[in-house]
């Protein structure tokens, strides 16, 4: 075939593979643009999607289109056959690489959409965060997979290595042992995040207690857990932890959390005004999710009695503030309306007692 770049025979050799460059990344920068352009035109129909493809696909076009453009074109420029040896495998690694962070922001923008589809922000978010756990996990997975594809074609693409394909191979079973217990941590905590991720014990979103901490599942990954405790630190565990060892999953099943509250009355407490004041106060909070509401002695002891309060909430972080804003308004109530009920040390006085007061006072 006839060289496209016959007219530049008289020209120093390093003039069409500058030209060939050249227009290589103008190409790969008219090809970006059209694809923005595209992108902008079509999101009144689709503006999540697009603004998605938008966001994770904006550099990644730029680099491929004009590395396929230099790979062919490279034949048809005349190169010293030294330097096209050189140069030929060196574009091959450049563009696997691209091809692998263009498929990387495919799966970001498959995340994006799904997210969407399943919105944690939601009262009766359970599905949701069951998913969304899942579609976490498989992504990291399938990253790694893509990465470890890309290696492989990187190596293949070599002719170094190629060529020594064989020895490789010969030798990839005595590797794979060492490798094996070199990382045998690192599998055993592949195979429990598999296991969270399918059986879920835990999920995105989660009201927890470990370590004696309460908190929130904030992130799952391949080999960790990020617990975000209420006072907003971070606990990170490694993902065998929730596979080993016991622990509390206050939203395994729902989100809805049944809150108590505690007081410790003197006997002289009536309960039924205290019954219909808790009622009162429910009643005018949003934070309850009108499903329970409970009052009820739980025990006694030689000076107080012990009232519990039950309500429900739709989440932990609710439950907690609702059950605050109880706590605040009985003791209120008990304050300005029966100040004489609330825990106090009493002493009874005898006959005996009282007669010798009197001498002593006489």
């Amino acid at each position: 075939m006839p060289s496209i770049f016959d007219e530049l025979s008289d020209a120093p050799s390093w003039v069409p593979a500058v030209l060939l460059v050249t227009l290589s990344l103008v190409a790969g920068f008219l090809a970006r643009f059209l694809l923005l352009r595209f992108i902008r035109y079509w999101q009144d129909r689709d503006r999540k999607l697009f603004k998605s493809l938008e966001k994770h696909l904006r550099g990644s076009m730029f680099l491929f289109i004009p590395l396929m453009l230099i790979n062919v074109g490279a034949e048809y420029v005349n190169i010293h056959p030294d330097s096209l040896s050189f140069i030929t495998p060196t574009l091959n690694v450049f563009i696997i690489l691209s091809l692998c962070s263009i498929l990387i922001r495919l799966t970001n923008v498959a995340q994006d959409m799904l997210f969407i589809r399943y919105d944690i922000n939601l009262s009766n978010n359970l599905r949701a965060r069951k998913i969304r756990t899942q579609i976490i996990y498989v992504k990291k997975v399938a990253i790694v997979l893509l990465v470890s594809f890309c290696l492989s074609l990187i190596l293949i693409s070599i002719p170094g290595v190629r060529k020594f394909g064989t020895t490789i191979l010969a030798g990839a079973g005595v590797a794979g042992i060492i490798i094996g217990f070199a990382l045998q941590k690192s599998l055993v905590n592949l195979f429990a995040g598999i296991q969270i991720a399918f059986t879920q014990p835990i999920k995105i979103d989660d009201a927890v207690v470990v370590e004696n901490e309460w908190g929130w599942i904030e992130e799952i990954n391949l080999t960790y857990v990020v617990v975000r405790i209420w006072d907003l630190r971070r606990l990170v565990l490694p993902i065998t932890y929730f596979t080993e060892n016991a622990f509390q999953n206050w939203t395994r099943n729902n989100a809805q959390i049944l809150g108590s509250v505690f007081l410790y009355l003197d006997y002289s407490m009536p309960l039924e005004p205290l019954r219909q004041h808790f009622a009162k106060v429910l009643s005018e909070t949003k934070l309850w999710d009108q499903q329970t509401q409970v009052l009820q002695v739980t025990d006694t002891t030689d000076k107080t009695m012990t009232i519990r309060l039950l309500m429900t909430a739709q989440n932990s972080p609710t439950a907690w503030d609702l059950r605050c804003y109880v706590r605040e308004k009985m003791i209120e109530f008990i304050q300005q309306n029966y100040p004489q009920s609330l825990p106090h040390v009493r002493a009874t006085l005898t006959e005996a007692a009282e007669s010798n007061n009197t001498k002593c006072h006489s």
